[in-house]
């Protein structure tokens, strides 16, 4: 019996019969979170959906890092093109990050 536990719709990945992407399931993984961990994170989810998407990350690992490469270097394109539309907004963001680390020193 085979069972899908991931399907690609609208372009991202995602837990079969849920909104949850599989970045989220992958990025928690990466960084050492258990399963049991990430399903506190997800209680939609059940271990079962848990280790599917960790099975199906490692069974095809080349093909989903480089759709997360993607999706970093599309995020980080939108950010550089909200900074330069906004510049006064980014700004004040700035200015109220400076004085907050030294207003902390």
């Amino acid at each position: 019996m085979n069972k899908e536990y991931i399907e690609q719709r609208d372009g991202t990945y995602r837990i079969v019969g849920t909104r949850v992407s599989l970045d989220s399931i992958v990025y928690a993984f990466l960084r050492g979170t258990s399963p049991e961990s990430i399903q506190r994170s997800f209680p939609s989810l059940t271990l079962e959906q848990i280790y599917g998407a960790i099975a199906y990350y490692l069974a095809h690992q080349e093909e989903v890092n480089q759709y997360l490469l993607d999706g970093e270097a599309e995020f980080e394109t939108l950010r550089l093109a909200l900074r330069e539309a906004r510049p006064d907004w980014y700004e004040k963001l700035d200015r109220a990050r400076r004085e907050a680390l030294t207003s902390h020193s």
